[in-house]
């Protein structure tokens, strides 16, 4: 008899630790969530958004085998003067290169045309200047 009384005893102990794993875990699963609720909060609003880049984009097909089959023309379109900062990742490269080539900074006055040359189809360019939002352009 004192066999069944351990018995059933070992059975509600297990299940009482089953039960009670449960309440902690989802105890602890809303802990998160408590937190992503104070986090939002303190985000910032759409109005603190960058302005994009005043500049003009545009792609041509280079005729000069030397400077590569693509160009791009940046246009600046503002009143002053603007200093760009090019990131080309490469959609094609060479073991050996990087798969990332920058182009040193540039500043591109009111008005004025910069081209960058030597890029090739799937090319993703990004300008970043300071005070804008980064502009990403991918090579057609």
């Amino acid at each position: 008899m004192n066999s069944d009384t351990s018995r059933a005893g070992s059975a509600f102990g297990r299940t009482a630790l089953i039960a009670l794993g449960c309440v902690l875990s989802l105890t602890m699963a809303q802990i998160p969530a408590a937190r992503a609720g104070d986090a939002s909060s303190t985000l910032r609003p759409l109005d603190d958004k960058a302005t994009s880049l005043p500049l003009t984009a545009d792609f041509s097909k280079g005729t000069d085998p030397n400077i590569g089959p693509y160009i791009l023309s940046l246009t600046n379109t503002s009143k002053d003067a603007i200093k760009v900062s090019v990131k080309i990742h490469l959609s094609v490269s060479f073991h050996a290169n990087t798969k990332d080539r920058n182009v040193p900074d540039h500043v591109i006055g009111p008005g004025q045309v910069w081209t960058i040359d030597d890029l090739a189809a799937g090319d993703k360019v990004t300008l970043t200047a300071d005070g804008f939002a980064p502009l990403e352009l991918t090579v057609p």
